[in-house]
């Protein structure tokens, strides 16, 4: 881009073919031209009143060192700024940015050098939302394996089919997340693969539920035993209609979305508080509508644009069940971001209870990348 920009200020149709008023060629072609100038007038007037020649070599010399001085501060102390700035970048530090209001050769290297600075700190700040992000998904499924490993060790559960098959759907998608950490030159890109697919919506936020509640008791095992409490007492409940309903989209994308909203509403639900998840046709053939309601306190509007924010974890969001905890602020946005990989809508509702977001997807018709 700064290159654009360069070139667009050397357009051929600016003035002396390419030479700018301001540039740093026109300032020391200006300050030989003053220097013989005042030499010159000098000399003549050395003529003309009879003044001795040394004189007007003294004088000449520091009119000519005084201009030249102003000149060479006027591109040396830029360079200061320029160096001071590098270094800082160095050493991590982008928040420093060079002023660029001049108009030669040192203001594009300005722009340039902020331009870099904005985008390494872009990618600074990606590289530390990804480390987050993938830190937050990865917690899910080791919690999930954890918590039937231990029941199965305790005795609490047979190692029966059902429950290996469990243990295996989770060391899956423990998998697939990291195969997503391998595909990192495409996260850094911005383009992140959709697998859309149709599948029945019932047993697949079923299981999603399920998950929900097996973290859950996962979390209370790890919290009981470190003298703290955690969220058990929250019953989920689904509502699909009608119960042949399908969908088109991303499943792994999709279960993003609803256990990070499940999450967050258990978290702010009362004590033996309940959330629902609703699943409703939308507009468009194989389009979805999702709600996920809880009883908790709600949100109040002027937060409302700022709940999907990253890191957001603003009084309005605190927990307010007994021994919850306030997570990392990542959910929600994590939610947001698979939303709008696939082109849908995400946001928060009116409810004349608690908290209900919304969740729109468009369907069948294709993404544009």
């Amino acid at each position: 881009m700064s290159d654009g920009r360069s070139a667009a200020r050397r357009s051929p149709g600016q003035p002396w073919g390419g030479v700018r008023p301001f540039s740093i060629k026109t300032k020391l072609g200006a300050l030989v031209v003053i220097s013989v100038f005042i030499t010159t007038g000098l000399l003549m007037i050395a003529v003309r009143t009879a003044t001795e020649l040394r004189f007007i070599t003294v004088f000449s010399m520091i009119a000519t060192l005084l201009i030249t001085q102003f000149v060479a501060h006027s591109l040396t102390a830029p360079l200061d700024e320029m160096n001071a700035v590098a270094r800082s970048i160095s050493h991590g530090d982008y928040s420093r940015r060079v002023r660029d209001n001049r108009r030669d050769e040192l203001g594009d290297l300005a722009q340039t050098i902020n331009l870099m600075a904005d985008e390494l700190e872009a990618q600074d700040s990606q590289r530390k939302e990804l480390v987050a992000n993938v830190s937050h998904e990865l917690r899910t499924p080791i919690a999930g394996l954890r918590a039937v490993l231990e029941n199965i060790v305790d005795g609490v559960t047979e190692a029966d089919p059902e429950t290996m098959r469990t243990a295996l759907k989770q060391t899956e998608r423990l998998g697939r997340l990291v195969e997503t950490l391998l595909d990192l030159s495409r996260l850094d890109n911005g383009v992140v693969p959709l697998k859309k697919r149709r599948f029945e919506v019932w047993p697949y936020l079923s299981g999603v539920l399920k998950e929900a509640q097996m973290v859950s008791s996962a979390r209370a095992g790890i919290a009981s035993g470190s003298g703290t409490h955690t969220r058990t007492d929250v019953h989920l409940h689904l509502d699909v209609s009608p119960p042949e309903l399908t969908a088109h989209a991303d499943p792994e994308r999709i279960h993003q979305v609803v256990a990070n909203l499940i999450d967050n509403a258990v978290k702010h639900s009362p004590p033996h508080g309940r959330v629902t998840v609703k699943a409703r046709r939308g507009p468009a053939p194989d389009s979805l509508e999702l709600e996920v309601l809880d009883e908790g306190p709600g949100i109040p509007q002027s937060e409302w644009h700022r709940v999907f924010e990253r890191f957001n974890r603003g009084a309005v969001n605190r927990p307010h069940g007994p021994g919850s905890d306030g997570g990392t602020g990542l959910g929600l946005a994590i939610a947001r971001w698979a939303v709008d990989l696939h082109g849908g809508r995400i946001g928060v509702a009116e409810s004349p209870r608690g908290c209900r977001i919304q969740v729109t997807l468009p369907g069948e018709p294709s993404l544009p990348s």
